[in-house]
């Protein structure tokens, strides 16, 4: 005896989707998608096409069919009017007189629900996916997008954007001061001139005593217990992972975004593409990613910075909380989750949760030991101490987690500042928000070798210099919005980096030579030895700053086998100012140069998260598609 299955009847499920039974789609897989958007608070076509149970473009033909719509899956002739990115966010287009209908839309979510349900279908417009949609409007209308991304900023908020004069003209101006300083502090009667000289070290050593004062603040690697929101309280989450010669490790990627632990219909997946970057686009299985994950092949344009790309997909964020993945991140599943969790229960104030950055192949060479050493003593130590006392906080270039219209508010990033990360991490702090500590770690992969960790590292000091001069053309002003202590974090974080690694080679030989081969004499009068005793206990502090949070760090994290390279810091940090140097020479002859950090050459992995790539590394053939 054989029992059949009771046929699944339209009005049981959600008119967005109800309609399929008639195109054929299997009555299971609509029960399913309707089971799982009640659960998630969210419509039954989003949750029936982001979890891949049928593709957008089949889903909206067979909504034009019921419609009685025509069905644009071929060049839409726009009329005029296109704007970006107003047109995609409406999601409704102009078509040209004589066309098929006057419009062309391309509803979502509940939209569809509301559409069905109009008594007149005969003013129904034609109708195209989202995604092909919007490819025609980049089609369309490239230069209005690539100024968009390019310039936006720049023009509703100038005083916070990268100068378009020449860096050479404000490096200029700068050595004009520090000469003029100089010469008038040689001008000066002799005990004026020592007062400025130690107003100056008290300076440098109250930025060292701020690094060194949040190793006391505690900040455990394990995130407190939070109660956890549940599925229909989840917010739609955005997730921006821009890709430029990353062909390599596109497979890994996708496995990581994949394996986050959130509600697939509440995802909203963006990854961007470089117009000329054919070899990271056929790496991309197109034809059978889900809905939830969109590819946006940004237009061509001037700067190549990875802030235009997100610049250009920031508008289309669906999502009320947005986070950046680079292209070799493994982010922890719940990561999401806990972000959303934190973000519900913080105060409006907090815009931004800062994850915890992790090196995961400290084992391939020891300049990437001591990448993990530095990147342990900012995510795990100072970044969370600085979060906890309300200071600014230099954010990092990935799984920092940000209220999406606080971002947009703020016009998006500095597509002109090679690290946009600490940039925006300062003009939060300057707009009046907070960055929180999110305890969570992303695993990233260190370059394991001099000559990429040179690039990158020079980009990133240069882009401090950027942001240092975009924000030093009003100093009083900013250190008045920011407060007394906020103002030092953020001088001893931007510009206090880039002048500690500048001058720290010629202290290191200075202090060398005046210890070891020179005696240090002791005057008679105590205010006479202040100066000397400042310049030893700087010195000293300033080794400490540098050392320690790292120490700390590999504590928290159990990390004994590593703190075993501690001593060898001192030695990095020498690369770390000729990075410096460098930094300030590119700054004048390619200020907008992104020096590209090749990944996919991992051969260990601490966490074991990371598939090993030794073949990668020595440069065997591999095929980008492989899981």
């Amino acid at each position: 005896m054989s029992f059949q299955r009771p046929p699944v009847e339209p009005a049981a499920l959600p008119p967005e989707i109800a309609f399929l039974l008639a195109e054929g789609v299997d009555g299971r897989l609509l029960i399913r998608a309707a089971a799982e958007a009640a659960e998630a608070g969210t419509d039954a076509a989003t949750t029936l096409m982001n979890a891949g149970l049928i593709a957008e473009s089949a889903y909206y033909a067979a909504l034009a069919r019921v419609l009685g719509a025509p069905y644009l899956d071929g060049p839409i002739p726009f009329g005029l009017g296109l704007r970006f990115p107003d047109t995609l966010v409406a999601g409704l287009a102009p078509l040209v007189p004589g066309s098929v209908a006057p419009w062309v839309l391309a509803p979502r979510g509940r939209a569809i629900a509301d559409l069905l349900d109009m008594p007149g279908r005969a003013a129904v417009p034609a109708i195209a996916s989202p995604t092909h949609l919007r490819e025609a409007v980049f089609a369309a209308i490239p230069e209005q997008v690539a100024d968009y991304a390019a310039h936006e900023l720049r023009r509703r908020a100038p005083e916070r954007a990268t100068a378009p004069e020449p860096a050479l003209r404000w490096l200029a101006v700068l050595a004009l001061g520090l000469t003029a300083a100089l010469c008038l502090c040689a001008a000066l009667p002799d005990p004026l001139a020592r007062a400025m000289m130690m107003a100056g070290q008290i300076l440098f050593l109250a930025m060292a005593a701020l690094r060194i004062a949040a190793l006391a603040i505690a900040a455990p690697v394990a995130p407190e217990a939070v109660t956890p929101l549940a599925e229909a309280d989840l917010p739609v989450y955005t997730i921006l992972a821009p890709l430029h010669r990353e062909a390599a490790v596109v497979p890994d990627l996708l496995k990581a975004l994949s394996a986050l632990d959130y509600p697939a219909a509440k995802l909203d997946i963006k990854l961007l593409l470089e117009a000329d970057d054919a070899e990271t686009a056929a790496a991309l299985p197109r034809d059978t990613l889900p809905a939830r994950f969109e590819v946006i092949t940004v237009p061509p344009g001037e700067p190549r910075t990875k802030p235009r790309a997100l610049n250009a997909a920031l508008p289309l964020a669906r999502g009320a909380l947005l986070t950046v993945y680079d292209a070799e991140d493994v982010p922890d599943p719940g990561q999401l989750r806990l972000a959303a969790a934190l973000f519900a229960r913080l105060p409006a104030r907090t815009a931004c949760l800062q994850g915890r950055l992790v090196i995961d192949n400290a084992g391939d060479s020891r300049l990437a030991r001591a990448f993990a050493l530095e990147y342990s003593g900012l995510f795990d130590v100072l970044n969370p101490a600085f979060a906890r006392c309300g200071l600014p906080v230099p954010l990092g270039g990935t799984s920092m987690h940000l209220r999406t219209r606080v971002l947009r508010a703020l016009h998006g990033w500095d597509a002109h500042n090679v690290t946009e990360d600490a940039d925006l991490g300062l003009r939060l702090a300057l707009a009046g928000y907070a960055v929180g500590d999110l305890p969570s770690p992303t695993f990233e992969e260190a370059p394991a070798r001099l000559g990429p960790w040179l690039g990158q590292r020079t980009r990133w000091l240069k882009g401090l210099v950027q942001t240092s001069l975009t924000h030093g053309r009003r100093p009083l002003a900013n250190a008045r919005s920011l407060g007394g202590l906020e103002a030092l974090c953020a001088a001893a974080l931007v510009p206090g980096t880039v002048a500690s690694a500048l001058a720290y080679p010629v202290c290191l030989v200075a202090a060398a030579w005046s210890f070891l081969v020179l005696d240090i004499p002791a005057a008679p009068v105590f205010l006479d030895n202040l100066s000397t005793g400042l310049a030893i206990t700087l010195f000293g502090t300033g080794l400490a700053a540098l050392v320690l949070p790292a120490l700390v760090g590999c504590a928290r994290r159990g990390w004994g086998d590593l703190a075993q390279s501690v001593p060898w810091m001192p030695i990095y940090f020498l690369l770390v100012s000729l990075a410096a140097w460098l930094a300030l020479i590119e700054l004048v002859r390619a200020p907008l140069r992104w020096n590209k950090t090749r990944h996919g050459l991992a051969r260990t992995s601490r966490s074991g998260r990371r598939r090993r790539r030794h073949a990668a590394a020595c440069g065997a053939p591999r095929n980008p598609a492989t899981p």
